[in-house]
């Protein structure tokens, strides 16, 4: 149904309206809206950004930046934080029983890395693979779904794991949406959003650099 759902999507154009120059230019437009009918906004909104995360479709990080303008800070935290790891999980599930029996099987041996390192670390290992943006996270949920790994501690841990990288890009959506022209583009805090998440990966690294070496001495 999520594949059908999303091929749907695809061939009605929907993605067609997913850029920024859309959105920018209809961001009033969608903040009326919202105000007048603030349930059926964000009710929406939610819906597509899971189809969108669970069918693997572009647009989710546009998407992310357009809660940030859309709805502020704190409310699109939220709001992205539960459609983005409900999605996440429904791709997983469909990974797990559409194609896990087949693909163990063929390509067992080149998964060998990941069901390792689920036995041996477990959830840890999830939530490094979502705190260190090393892969697509759309490439996390599909492989992830073949391994042993349970769905609930899936769920948790990706929501927790990616919450850090979800505020620094709904923050940088709040800050976009004060632009009046793309002069404003050198804004000291828009610059210092787009600062923090270009160094967040780095900051993550050498943080768990630090705490290995402490359990080692």
């Amino acid at each position: 149904m999520i594949l059908l759902l999303g091929v749907g999507i695809y061939m009605s154009g929907l993605l067609e309206y997913l850029n920024l120059d859309y959105i920018k230019n209809n961001l009033e437009s969608f903040k009326d809206y919202n105000e007048q009918n603030p349930f059926l906004t964000i009710t929406a909104f939610a819906l597509l950004y899971i189809l969108c995360t669970a069918a693997s479709l572009p647009g989710a990080t546009l998407l992310t930046l357009t809660a940030g303008a859309l709805f502020g800070f704190i409310k699109g935290v939220i709001i992205v934080s539960f459609a983005s790891s409900i999605g996440a999980t429904l791709a997983f599930l469909v990974s797990r029983f559409l194609m896990k029996d087949t693909i163990q099987k063929k390509y067992g041996e080149k998964l060998k890395v990941f069901n390792e390192g689920i036995k041996k670390d477990g959830a840890s290992y999830l939530f490094t693979l979502r705190m260190l943006p090393v892969f697509p996270f759309f490439l996390i949920n599909l492989v992830m779904g073949l391994t042993p790994i349970k769905t609930l501690t899936y769920y948790f841990i990706s929501q927790l794991g990616m919450l850090p990288g979800t505020a620094v890009y709904v923050n940088a959506g709040s800050q976009l949406s004060k632009l009046d022209s793309l002069k404003g583009i050198m804004s000291p805090s828009l610059i210092a959003s787009f600062a923090l998440l270009g160094c967040f990966p780095l900051i993550v690294k050498f943080a768990f650099k630090f705490l290995k070496k402490k359990e080692v001495a």
